[in-house]
């Protein structure tokens, strides 16, 4: 019997767990997996601050899909084949130990993402895998026996028997345009995890601050967050910023980044319940400056800013406080209104959502629905997820299944 010719193109985390999982499969296959760039899985090695946040603690398919802005539906399935769970078994099986992060993050126990670029990379060598650096692909030609021909950068050409493209997300138009070349049709792109800009000045002087409770709101576009908030030199970021600009990515990109932001500093108050706390403050401290009666959990430098940015005077102190200035104050902690001018790509996590359209692909064998024997796995799906672990669990998820139909083990 012939082996099957099977070509990974993108070394990064789907076409890694693709390939080891196809060669595994199929002993007899010729696996090659070429990457353009100078080093395999770069994103790999810079997410989670160089620790790499390999997964998250979340066990149920379809609570876990939950956490995808774009491809939830198609996912509950995918995971129940192949879950964190399944990851960290996986990972396990080849020497590498988790840990869980109070927040359910999970990381190796290292705390370094070379953990992880050395299991995967071993794991392929192990397996047979055939790995290309500095080779990237121009076309991609479909052949009259049903595979497909490649032409590379340097000018030479390769063959194949199926076609996985891995090639991440379309911050570049190159992977898309491979796919489009093959009848597929790309979702709009936009960024989706990207932290805002904000030019006021009083927050410019709090870089550094972070807030383990906030919840922020984009007014008219139903966006609502609740957690960890870091104040920046440029603007805002932190998990509940990521997560808002994942949910809303599209609708951000619309109005080109710029829209009123709403920043409850105190969600644990009510209007009622902070008015009550503040009057409480009038009568057993009335001498003390406000500025220097920092409400917990807010910290002083915080706090000061706050206390000032709602019309106050540094000076004065709760006796002096007017029912009518504190109406203001408590709007202010509660309803802290910013105009968002721009965003930075979030540099470790960076994702963008759009891609392959999701009706166009088979997500029990990840085979393109239009091109037979081409398949796809990874950020090149119009499949994005908040931050926390879950943009790499959807690529082991669809790399797995991706490598195990390649290899004949995964049908319809």
């Amino acid at each position: 019997m012939i082996s099957q010719r099977i070509i990974i193109v993108g070394g990064g985390a789907a076409g890694f767990f693709a390939a080891i999982t196809c060669a595994e499969g199929d002993p007899s296959a010729q696996v090659t997996l070429i990457e353009k760039g100078q080093k395999f899985l770069t994103k790999v090695r810079i997410s989670g601050g160089g620790r790499c946040n390999v997964t998250h603690q979340c066990f149920d398919a379809r609570d876990l899909s939950t956490r995808f802005p774009r491809g939830s539906q198609e996912l509950i399935g995918a995971f129940n084949r192949f879950q964190p769970g399944d990851a960290i078994a996986w990972f396990g099986e080849r020497g590498v130990e988790l840990k869980v992060e109070a927040d359910g993050r999970m990381f190796p126990s290292t705390d370094t993402s070379q953990t992880i670029v050395d299991a995967l990379i071993q794991a392929a060598s192990n397996a047979g895998v055939k790995l290309r650096l500095e080779c990237g692909v121009d076309s991609v030609t479909k052949q009259v026996d049903g595979g497909f021909r490649l032409g590379l950068s340097d000018g030479k050409t390769i063959e194949c028997d199926r076609l996985l493209l891995a090639t991440g997300g379309c911050r570049s138009s190159a992977g898309g345009q491979l796919a489009v070349s093959l009848g597929h049709n790309l979702t709009a792109l936009a960024p989706s995890l990207f932290t805002v800009h904000i030019d006021e000045k009083w927050l410019r002087e709090l870089p550094g601050v972070s807030i383990e409770n906030i919840e922020a709101t984009v007014p008219g576009m139903r966006l609502r967050e609740r957690g960890p908030m870091l104040i920046t030199h440029v603007g805002l970021s932190g998990p509940v910023i990521l997560r808002l600009s994942a949910w809303g990515a599209r609708e951000l990109a619309a109005v080109d980044y710029k829209f009123p932001l709403h920043i409850n500093w105190l969600p644990q108050y009510t209007n009622e319940s902070l008015s009550s706390k503040l009057s409480r403050l009038r009568k057993t401290h009335p001498s003390r400056m406000i500025v220097n009666s920092p409400l917990a959990p807010l910290s002083a430098r915080l706090w000061e800013q706050l206390v000032i940015a709602s019309g106050l005077s540094p000076s004065i102190r709760w006796a002096e406080l007017s029912g009518s200035a504190q109406h203001d104050l408590v709007n202010h902690l509660l309803r802290t209104e910013f105009v968002v001018t721009g965003k930075t790509l979030n540099k470790e996590e960076f994702v963008t959502c759009g891609g392959v359209t999701l009706a166009e692909v088979n997500f029990k064998t990840m085979e393109s629905r239009i091109c037979p024997r081409l398949y796809f796995a990874g950020e090149l799906l119009d499949i994005d997820g908040i931050t926390g672990g879950f943009n790499f669990q959807s690529c082991w998820t669809t790399g797995w299944i991706a490598g195990n139909a390649m290899a004949g083990l995964m049908g319809d």
